[in-house]
């Protein structure tokens, strides 16, 4: 992984359950992690699994490798929210490729 690409600001957000004074559960998104990533867009395989969508809907953020981010998590970056599909180990904790869709 090369320093030089990691040039996209991003956040890692997970979900957070809350409740109000009324009572009421309220879930938002909390911010766990924030950093660099590198973005690359999705492949051609990812583009012809979403049937005509687009591939902007799809990327790829490589990041430096984090504890516990799971597909359950998101990410934000440059105002966007990204739902993480899949989550890739590089090498043994160097980084993480994570495979996004656009919220």
């Amino acid at each position: 992984m090369q320093a030089g690409k990691l040039q996209q600001p991003i956040e890692l957000q997970h979900l957070s359950e809350t409740v109000s004074a009324s009572g009421h559960a309220v879930q938002t998104w909390a911010t766990y992690a924030s950093g660099r990533a590198e973005l690359r867009q999705a492949g051609v395989s990812e583009f012809l699994t979403t049937y005509g969508e687009g591939v902007t809907n799809n990327a790829v953020f490589v990041i430096r490798w984090i504890p516990g981010v799971t597909v359950a998590d998101r990410i934000v970056h440059a105002g966007k929210a990204w739902n993480i599909v899949a989550v890739a180990e590089i090498g043994r904790r160097k980084g993480l490729e994570l495979r996004a869709v656009a919220a």
